[in-house]
């Protein structure tokens, strides 16, 4: 949520920043910013509501900033309304801040997160002279910082700590001093921010993608620390203002990865690319013909100590462990319970050392979860974060990690990122009953092969997706649409469903097909769309049953079910097929079609695909 992006160096700020910030717009925003300073000028601060042309457009493709040293912003709005003024950067000076000019402030600043005690700084800074121009927790912490600076003579490093430790909640800032104009300065807590360098340039982004084209080195700052930045060079402090030291990553992706590609919206292009996003991930984890979990640091004898699985998540993610706690338990005979991380966090769940709390992440950065995985090692758990994003929070701070390789994903609504998690996920099933001793050897080598197969029969799958475009056609008016299905099947309507409300703004609900007579069945009435999951043999009977008790309450029926299952066909309106696979592993196959069938009802109802309204593509606050 929100984008930051910072330049410094001997190019043009503006142009950069723009590109950064057209690079972040998966991530959702309402208004976005530049301030950019031109040697010892006042910053020039320029900002726009609504999408990033308009700034664009304000800003002659930002040519008409002169300055090689700025940063910029795209705003998610949480305290205080979409508007010019509430927009970032803010300053420490006392202006209108609604729109284009020379500012005569000593601070500009940008700013990802919640400043939770912002009232009480903010009465403080009235006591003290200071004027407010907008309703933004941002523009406190930017004059809070001014505060500091000014009242103690200190320098900008000093002046950012102390505000560090006066304020609660999470940041991360990007901020500028009118004494040093070629300088940027930056600090986080909880909220993400990389910054990479050059020769004779260096970089401040939210997320990999809006400096992959400028360079592959970067630094994840982390927690409680200062970043100061100058071109071509970055120094890094803690609170205390002691100058640390920390580790380049280099950033291995294609930087096409985070294109197009000639697809019409990367949706589609990320959900061609998950043939390649799942083989990757198998190939990490697969070696030899067995399964390799050393990177991750889980031992064959810490597997065997366990008594129970918590797997963590919020969205797509906890869909992934709802599908991973049936395969998991069939197949490893462990309990596995599988929590909400928003709930998680606030629930006091009797935890041990023989507990495993699994935190999926794609981003690493979700705040929820990383409250969740705090909380476990807190209570003495053992933790395994499964993530995409190499040096993410998430993956620092766990005690296990397991990385899923599947690139770049731009699109809010999670596809690739989905079926790397799941296929990862699967295989740790698959060792964990091996070591545990409950699968045998052959079992073992028919999981493996079968899980092999996986990426190949995506891509046969998505070569046949034409009959649903056409099908999207004719529901794109739906008003309600119900997801059911039992055991795996449930979960892989869950995400079904998911997908399908996220991105056409049609009502949908993803229920176990058992409860659908509990209640949820008044709600069917004529045409209403009811898409039955058909995947689970001993169960098949049973959710077709189900699925004619919607019909003969006016119901249309859509059946999603493997080959061979062609009796369905008497029973729903329209089927969709998808190759054989082991029963354990069919959720990487089943949810192929409804990502397409989200992805074209969308498209019918001519909506933005891959920003849909009100969505943030990484969750990192509260």
């Amino acid at each position: 949520m929100c984008g930051i992006v910072g330049y410094t160096g001997k190019d043009q700020a503006a142009p950069i920043l723009l590109d950064g910030l057209q690079k972040l717009e998966y991530r959702g925003y309402d208004s976005a910013g530049l301030a950019v300073r031109d040697g010892k000028a006042l910053a020039e601060v320029v900002k726009a509501t609504g999408k990033l042309y308009h700034l664009a457009d304000k800003t002659d493709q930002g040519r008409a900033l002169k300055g090689n040293c700025g940063i910029g912003h795209t705003r998610w709005a949480t305290h205080g309304d979409p508007s010019t003024v509430n927009a970032h950067p803010h300053v420490s000076g006392n202006c209108t801040g609604s729109g284009s000019g020379k500012v005569e402030s000593d601070v500009a600043g940008v700013h990802n997160g919640i400043i939770e005690n912002f009232a009480e700084l903010k009465e403080k800074l009235l006591r003290h002279g200071y004027a407010f121009y907008s309703d933004t927790d941002t523009e406190v912490v930017v004059k809070l910082v001014d505060y500091y600076y000014k009242k103690y003579k200190i320098g900008p490093v000093d002046a950012i700590t102390r505000t560090m430790v006066r304020v609660r909640g999470s940041y991360a800032l990007a901020l500028m001093f009118k004494d040093y104009p070629d300088e940027i300065f930056a600090a986080r807590k909880d909220s993400p921010l990389i910054i990479g360098t050059a020769e004779d340039a260096s970089f401040l982004a939210s997320d990999v993608p809006a400096i992959l084209k400028y360079t592959r080195s970067v630094y994840y700052i982390d927690n409680l620390q200062v970043a100061r930045v100058s071109p071509g060079q970055v120094k890094f402090y803690d609170l205390n203002g002691d100058e640390v030291t920390l580790n380049q990553t280099e950033i291995t992706w294609d930087a096409a990865a985070a294109e197009k590609g000639g697809f019409e919206h990367f949706m589609l292009k990320e959900i061609h690319e998950q043939p390649a996003a799942v083989r990757d991930t198998l190939n990490s984890l697969v070696k030899n013909g067995k399964i390799d979990l050393a990177e991750t640091g889980l031992t064959d004898d810490m597997i065997r100590s366990l008594t129970q699985i918590d797997i963590v998540a919020c969205g797509s993610a906890w869909h992934v462990g709802m599908a991973a706690q049936y395969v998991i338990e069939e197949l490893a005979q462990l309990p596995v319970r599988v929590e909400l991380a928003s709930e998680f966090r606030y629930r006091n769940l009797p935890l041990s050392e023989s507990t495993l709390v699994i935190v999926i992440s794609q981003s690493g950065e979700t705040a929820d979860s990383l409250a969740a995985l705090r909380v476990a090692r807190e209570r003495g758990a053992k933790t395994l974060a499964v993530v995409n994003v190499i040096g993410s929070t998430i993956a620092r701070e766990a005690d296990h990690v397991l990385y899923t390789l599947a690139g770049p994903e731009i699109a809010v609504a999670t596809t690739k990122a989905y079926s790397a998690q799941l296929i990862a996920m699967d295989l740790l099933a698959v060792q964990m009953a091996f070591v545990r001793g409950t699968v045998s050897a052959d079992a073992y080598a028919h999981d493996l092969e079968e899980l092999s197969l996986i990426p190949e029969k995506i891509r046969r799958i998505l070569e046949d997706k034409e009959r649903l475009q056409w099908f999207a056609s004719k529901i794109a008016n739906a008003h309600d649409i119900f997801f059911i299905g039992r055991g795996l099947d449930y979960a892989i309507s869950l995400e079904g469903s998911l997908k399908m409300k996220e991105i056409s703004y049609i009502h949908s609900e993803a229920y176990a097909a058992g409860e659908l007579k509990h209640g949820t069945i008044s709600l069917i009435e004529n045409n209403t769309l009811v898409i039955g999951v058909l995947t689970q043999s001993r169960l098949y009977e049973k959710t077709v049953s189900n699925m004619m008790e919607c019909k003969s309450r006016g119901a249309y029926l859509m059946g999603l079910t493997t080959n061979g299952n062609f009796s369905v066909e008497d029973s729903v309106n329209f089927t969709v097929y998808i190759p054989k696979t082991d029963e354990h592993f069919v959720a990487s196959l089943a949810v192929v079609p409804l990502q397409l069938l989200g992805y074209y009802t969308s498209v019918s109802r001519g909506l933005d695909v891959d920003k849909p309204r009100n969505l943030a593509k990484s969750v990192t606050v509260e």
